[in-house]
């Protein structure tokens, strides 16, 4: 049995887990998908201090408290910085870190910094329609996912995140590839709005470039675990 440990991405909350849990789960495993706090299911607790470190705190305790160890780690888009900024605490207790279509950010990057290079790291964030938000919350960006039904049941709980969790930089004594654990990075390919030049697309050159890798694709949009669990819980039970 492997214990598996998803962390949501921004806008999200653990609910986006909602079709890959039972994969995992009728395969005989362990699944935790912590919340992170001010969005999904723990919106209501949103207020303007919140920034990456709660974040990271919210996964580190999930995982401390509960006692799990030798995980499969997986952050998925924003939970790549996420992940990242707990390996510092629990880094020991991971045997492979997943990055699902994901930042992955080195010492002293933030979100921000990596979704639009050279941006000023406090930005004021604006709305789709070109309006602030206000000073401390930033829209989510549209999602088409593969069904209409299926984008509005995501749509219904998408919620305006706290903007010092995308401006806050990651902290991380050692880069990624010096860590023990094994290390995944899953991309998203058929998604028509990504950049080229896009921080996934760079995450998934690093990981091709390197041996300390391993990669593979899913010929999905970015919200793959909406759209393509089977694809992804394959994928997933294979590394654990």
């Amino acid at each position: 049995m492997s214990t598996y440990v998803l962390c949501h991405g921004a806008w999200g909350g653990s609910y986006g887990f909602k079709f890959v849990r039972p994969l995992l789960w009728q395969a005989g495993h362990e699944v935790q998908t912590p919340s992170l706090t001010g969005i999904g299911e723990r919106s209501h607790l949103a207020h303007p201090m919140i920034d990456l470190d709660l974040h990271v705190r919210d996964l580190v305790n999930a995982i401390v408290y509960e006692d799990v160890r030798d995980i499969v780690l997986v952050g998925f888009s924003y939970g790549g910085m996420v992940v990242t900024g707990a390996l510092d605490h629990i880094g020991d207790r991971v045997r492979h870190l997943v990055y699902l279509d994901a930042f992955v950010p080195d010492d002293g990057q933030s979100a921000i910094e990596l979704f639009v290079p050279g941006s000023d790291p406090s930005p004021v964030w604006v709305a789709p329609d070109g309006g602030p938000v206000n000073d401390w919350l930033m829209a989510a960006l549209p999602r088409e996912l593969d069904t209409p039904e299926l984008t509005a049941w995501s749509d219904a709980r998408r919620v305006e995140q706290p903007l010092g969790t995308v401006t806050q930089p990651v902290r991380l004594s050692k880069p990624l590839e010096e860590w023990p654990f094994s290390l995944t990075y899953i991309k998203a390919t058929a998604d028509p709005g990504e950049a080229s030049d896009s921080a996934f697309h760079q995450a998934a050159a690093r990981a091709r470039s390197s041996d300390r890798w391993s990669y593979h694709e899913i010929a999905a949009t970015h919200m793959i675990p909406f759209s393509h669990p089977k694809a992804l819980a394959d994928i997933l039970l294979a590394l654990g």
